[in-house]
C-alpha cells in the first residue's frame, strides 16, 4: 500500500491550489472528490473578480485549476471519505469501498460547503441561471434589474445592503422578519428601492426559459403573490461538509472547523482550508491562499 505524504479531501480551489503547493514540494499528493473538479464554482456563471483572470465562467476556471494540478501530475480520484483516523500515519476511509483504506502522512480538509436551498418548485431549474447565493460575486450582472433576495438574517441584510446600491429595485421575503443587527436592518428599510416582505412562505419560482419571480404565500393571511424579478439570492444558510470528521473535535458547534493562521487543526499533521474553517470571507482567493499555506505547513511538518 502506497504512504502519501498528503492527502487532500475536496477539490475545489483550496483543494487544488493545496496540491499544486503540495506538487511542488516534491510532497507524494492524492486528492479526493465525490463530484468533479471545482466545488461551488462549477455553479457560478461568471467570476468577476478572481485577480489577473477578469471575467470567467466558473467550470472554466474550475477546469483551469485542474489542468494545473494535471500538469504536475497530481493523483486525482473520486471517493467519498467517511472518515479519517488519526495517528502518526493517518488513515482514511472510503465510503463507496469499505476495504479501502488510504494511508497518509498528513491530511487537508478542503470539502468547503453546500448552500442551504428551499427545495421549492423549479429552484433546481434556476440555480446557476437566475438563483446565486453570492451578492458580491454576482451582484454586477443584475445592475439596474430586480432583484429578490431571500432570508433576513445578517448575511441577507449586508449583502442586501450591497445590492441596493446596483440594483433597480430590491424586494427583501423572509420566513419571519429581518433579524440582523438593528442598525443595519433599518439602513436597509430606509434605502428608496427597497421593499421587505416578512412572514413569507416561498411556494416556488415562476418562469420557463428565464426565471421571471418568486411566488410567495404570506404566514400571517394565507394571501399568496408573486414578485417579478431578473433574479434572486438566497441567504437561507450554508452548511460546512465536515460530518465524516465530526468525531475527531476538529468543528465547532455549527459544524465549521477550527484552524489557525498555518490551517492547523489541534490534531497534529491534519490541516483544513477553504469555505469549511471559521473565518470571515469566503470567495475564490481566499479559499487558494487558504490552500497554499496549509500544503505549505503540511511540507514543513513532514520536513
Amino acid at each position: 500500500m502506497s504512504l502519501y505524504d498528503v492527502v487532500i479531501v475536496g477539490s475545489g480551489p483550496s483543494g487544488m491550489t493545496a496540491a499544486i503547493y503540495a506538487a511542488r514540494a516534491n510532497m507524494k499528493v492524492l486528492l479526493l472528490d465525490k463530484l468533479a473538479p471545482g466545488g461551488q464554482i462549477i455553479n457560478t456563471n461568471e467570476i468577476q473578480n478572481y485577480t489577473g483572470v477578469g471575467t470567467i465562467n466558473g467550470a472554466e476556471l474550475a477546469m483551469n485549476m485542474f489542468s494545473h494540478t494535471q500538469e504536475l501530475n497530481v493523483e486525482f480520484d473520486y471517493a467519498t471519505v467517511s472518515r479519517i483516523e488519526d495517528g502518526d500515519v493517518k488513515k482514511i476511509y472510503i465510503e463507496e469501498d469499505p476495504d479501502r483504506v488510504i494511508e497518509t502522512k498528513t491530511v487537508i480538509i478542503a470539502t468547503g460547503t453546500i448552500h442551504r436551498t428551499l427545495n421549492c418548485d423549479k429552484e433546481d431549474m434556476f440555480i446557476g441561471n437566475g438563483i446565486g447565493f453570492c451578492a458580491i460575486c454576482d451582484g454586477e450582472f443584475y445592475r439596474d434589474k430586480d432583484v429578490v433576495v431571500v432570508g433576513g438574517g445578517n448575511s441577507a441584510v449586508e449583502e442586501s445592503i450591497y445590492l441596493a446600491d446596483i440594483v433597480k429595485t430590491l424586494t427583501i421575503v423572509t420566513m419571519f422578519d429581518l433579524t440582523a443587527d438593528p442598525i443595519a436592518c433599518d439602513k436597509l428599510r430606509s434605502m428608496p428601492n427597497v421593499t421587505v416582505y416578512p412572514y413569507q412562505d416561498i411556494l416556488g419560482f415562476v418562469g420557463e426559459g428565464s426565471l421571471e419571480g418568486v411566488h410567495c404565500k404570506s404566514t400571517q393571511t394565507g394571501e399568496e403573490m408573486t414578485v417579478p424579478c431578473d433574479g434572486v439570492f438566497e441567504y437561507i444558510g450554508l452548511m460546512p461538509v465536515t460530518d465524516f470528521v465530526k468525531d475527531l473535535g476538529i468543528v465547532n458547534e455549527f459544524g465549521y472547523i477550527e484552524a489557525n493562521s498555518r490551517m492547523e487543526t489541534k490534531i497534529p499533521g491534519i490541516y483544513a482550508a477553504g469555505d469549511c474553517i471559521v473565518k470571515e470571507l469566503r470567495q475564490v482567493v481566499t479559499a487558494c491562499a487558504d490552500g497554499a499555506i496549509a500544503a505549505q505547513n503540511a511540507s514543513y511538518f513532514i520536513k
